[in-house]
């Protein structure tokens, strides 16, 4: 077997094993991300007029979804604890926010100082709200907590590791 023959069939074998390490990385990361964030493409059902959103939990009991910040896709962790959206300070300043008034927010590491912001729209599958009440946290995470700010009008139903977030009939006001 001659020199060029023997480089050429060692280089169709590292391309060949190039192609299958970049397809299983590749795999398992998007298996990994699945895990991680098992919402990440929310489906939005209309029944009647009220519009109904189900997010399964992931391993560890959370409810974590990719929604929208002012047309920018972001992951939630919906935070029924939580008073405010609260944006992460990176993508605050990526997002523009406006910093208002100081405010002390109260953090699973402690106490922090922050920022009042309000957000023009948040979205989460087809449920949309405008002039949202956010709070610019200074952590260093990257998940935007969903809290009461967008959650109070919605009604919440949690069964076997589900979570429905159900708008108010469109008919109806208060």
């Amino acid at each position: 077997m001659s020199d060029s023959t023997r480089q050429t069939g060692f280089g169709m074998m590292l391309v060949a094993a190039l192609a299958m390490l970049g397809g299983l990385t590749w795999f398992f990361s998007d298996r990994l991300e699945q895990r991680s964030n098992p919402n990440r493409v929310v489906e939005s059902e209309r029944v009647g007029d009220r519009i109904d959103i189900t997010l399964r939990a992931d391993r560890q009991g959370h409810y974590v979804a990719t929604g929208e910040i002012n047309r920018t896709e972001v992951t939630f962790l919906v935070d029924t604890g939580a008073t405010l959206v609260s944006v992460p300070e990176e993508l605050a300043d990526q997002l523009g926010l406006e910093r208002q008034a100081p405010i002390g927010l109260q953090t699973a590491a402690g106490p922090v100082q922050g920022y009042l912001t309000r957000l023009d729209e948040v979205r989460l599958g087809d449920i949309v709200q405008r002039d949202v009440r956010a709070a610019i946290n200074p952590g260093r995470h990257d998940t935007v907590l969903l809290g009461m700010s967008f959650l109070r009008d919605l009604e919440l139903v949690h069964r076997d590791g589900e979570l429905t977030l159900r708008t108010a009939s469109l008919g109806t006001s208060d």
